[in-house]
């Protein structure tokens, strides 16, 4: 039974700590986990049916967790949150946005999980994301969509859209993302919160998955603070036997680099649009002009130049991973099913993508996936001469619900080729290219990090005119998380985002 019992714990008293404070407070014997568990509940309870952030309520399991925690862990006795993609909780509903998946439930727990487990968290729920994580906005038919915390009209972003809202609300102080095209950076920039993608490699994707979308895919958490978030990749990263990547460890424990100085660094920034179709706003230009000044001010070097990439590494090379990759999840799907998938088993977008999959032959899909190799060295360069690239983490302020929904007569349109069998035979077309453009325009900046492998942080540290939050993006060196850690600590100390919140 599913219900909520009165906190002892205000709200008030339980906002203005971060993860790490709250783990302090049970050390101290300040207060239990069940109390922070309740107060989180309640909190739920008090907003969810608005916010739309929680999609599967587990607080019983919950508070049997909160009963048999280990005796030690970093963030013990804290309540935390589970996107529902991707990380597999024994026993437990994973549904990833899509009705196909309506009855399956986890018979292991992914090795993250574990680490996450062991680290003293406290789980009570799986949040809001569009089916298979797909879009970067968080509208499944499902579900319903997640609402934007500072104006409910609007999205939150995605495909982590729940956990950010669930964060950005003050439900939790943290709670796990993943990221194939920019999809932890996304919902950070939308809620006002900080959002670190971390190296490919870093975190662990296993036991059940290698990769995903040809090694763009990374997971890790989003949270308020930079330490909490520092904290969490301590505690989950490393490898697990039989990765198909793997990366240096550490030099120091990344919760350590948050606190010390970044020094004098030289960093390259754009705002250059690559969509021209979606050019970027003038809020987002403003973002990234004023932390210039302030990185000026701080005594780093910052220089604007050309964007070092062209918009067709995005729209032909990105896009078909993401339709090839699409259909695989479609064949795999099948198979838990037990038929082949049918149109109504998932939404007809992610039917449209997987039919038009087939095609392209697997000679385009490798002659597109080893383009990826100039953006690499593309990047590689640019690291040569710039510790960190620094551009608006979205080319927009955050869009409305509903901004990038298909129209009427679009549907009808895809519902009759799909019926004549003739959406394979679309590719190349102006209507795949002009989908193309429109479905990754807002993505430009976010995903070619996917696409290299790097470090990448989004930081929220301006607002629009109308009171929504804009974050600025920052990519490093593979491997280099400490590097984006020292800075976003300075950050944080020069222009604190902690304690703005939206009134709910």
């Amino acid at each position: 039974m599913q219900t909520s019992r009165t906190p002892t714990l205000s709200f008030e008293e339980y906002v203005k700590n971060d993860a790490t404070a709250l783990a302090e407070l049970v050390r101290r014997g300040d207060v239990t986990p069940a109390e922070l568990l309740e107060a989180a509940i309640a909190r739920t309870e008090a907003v969810n049916p608005k916010l739309n952030a929680i999609v599967t309520s587990l607080y019983d399991k919950g508070r049997d967790m909160a009963a048999h925690l280990p005796k030690e862990g970093v963030f013990r006795g804290v309540p935390f949150l589970l996107k529902d993609l991707e990380m597999e909780w024994a026993g437990t509903p994973l549904k990833m946005g899509c009705r196909g998946y309506q009855h399956y439930v986890s018979t292991i727990d992914s090795e993250v999980i574990k680490r996450l487990k062991a680290a003293g968290l406290v789980f009570f729920g799986k949040t809001n994301t569009p089916e298979f994580g797909l879009t970067p906005y968080t509208e499944s038919k499902l579900y319903g969509p997640a609402r934007n915390p500072w104006k409910l009209t609007h999205s939150p972003g995605g495909s982590s859209g729940g956990s950010a809202v669930a964060v950005a609300a003050g439900i939790v102080p943290a709670a796990t993302a993943t990221d194939g095209g920019g999809s932890i950076r996304i919902p950070a920039a939308c809620c006002g919160l900080f959002g670190l993608k971390p190296s490919r490699g870093r975190v662990t994707m296993g036991p059940q998955y290698g990769e995903l979308w040809n090694g763009a895919v990374a997971g890790h958490v989003l949270t308020r603070s930079v330490r909490d978030s520092a904290g969490f990749l301590d505690v989950i990263s490393g490898p697990l036997a039989g990765d198909p990547y793997s990366i240096s460890p550490p030099v120091r424990p990344f919760g350590e680099e948050v606190r010390r100085e970044p020094g004098k660094l030289r960093i390259a920034f754009s705002t250059q649009t690559l969509i021209e179709s979606q050019p970027t706003d003038p809020e987002c230009i403003k973002a990234v002009e004023q932390v210039v000044g302030l990185l000026e001010r701080l005594g780093h070097t910052v220089e604007e130049v050309s964007l070092p990439y062209e918009k067709t590494i995005v729209t032909q090379a990105f896009f078909l991973n993401v339709l090839s990759e699409t259909a695989g999840l479609l064949r795999e799907m099948g198979t838990y099913l037990g038929h082949p998938v049918r149109r109504d088993d998932v939404e007809l977008n992610t039917w449209a993508q997987a039919r038009l999959a087939e095609g392209f032959s697997a000679a385009d899909v490798a002659y597109q996936k080893r383009r990826w190799n100039g953006l690499n060295r593309t990047m590689g360069k640019l690291h040569e001469t710039y510790d960190l690239f620094l551009t608006p983490t979205l080319p927009r302020p955050p869009i409305a619900i509903g901004t990038f929904q298909n129209t009427a007569s679009e549907q009808r349109l895809l519902k009759l080729v799909d019926s004549l069998g003739g959406l394979k035979y679309l590719n190349g077309s102006k209507t795949v290219n002009d989908l193309a453009e429109r479905s990754l325009g807002y993505i430009s900046f976010t995903v070619i990090t996917n696409m290299t492998g790097q470090p990448s942080m989004s930081v929220p540290l301006h607002w629009s005119s109308e009171g929504l939050p804009i974050g600025v993006m920052f990519a490093a060196k593979l491997g280099d998380e400490a590097t984006l850690f020292r800075l976003a600590g300075q950050l944080e100390q020069e222009k604190p985002w902690f304690g703005k919140r939206p009134v709910l």
